[in-house]
């Protein structure tokens, strides 16, 4: 069994950086995908970011290219999000989440409990 728990989030102003850490435990983590969403207020939840479980393969939206970078340390069961140059339409609950048959699968099976980030503007 996976458990996923974000950290990091909170208050910054418009141009400032975040750094989100999502802390797994299980067996099957290092051997798992993991993916951040994000959800704005009354918007559906959408897909950042992911990382493959060697970390060879990244993707990320198109709304966050250049500006976000995601990365895991497999050995300490991490995974971040460096977010910088935020601006205000970031703002959102933003979750990690894990997929035992890769992101191709579509099957995220392990979800965190969210962290909030606010960006003013």
């Amino acid at each position: 069994h996976v458990q996923l728990v974000e950290s990091g989030g909170g208050l910054v102003q418009a141009g400032g950086s975040f750094r989100l850490s999502c802390a797994a435990s299980g067996r099957t983590v290092s051997t798992s995908a993991v993916g951040w969403f994000r959800q704005a207020p009354g918007k559906e939840r959408v897909l950042v970011a992911t990382i493959s479980a060697s970390s060879f393969t990244t993707y990320y939206e198109d709304a966050v290219k250049g500006r976000f970078t995601i990365s895991r340390d497999n050995a300490k069961k991490m995974v971040y999000l460096q977010m910088s140059s935020l601006k205000p339409e970031d703002t959102a609950v933003y979750y990690c989440a894990a997929a035992r048959n890769g992101v191709s699968s579509g099957q995220w099976h392990y979800w965190g409990q969210g962290t909030q980030v606010t960006v003013s503007s």
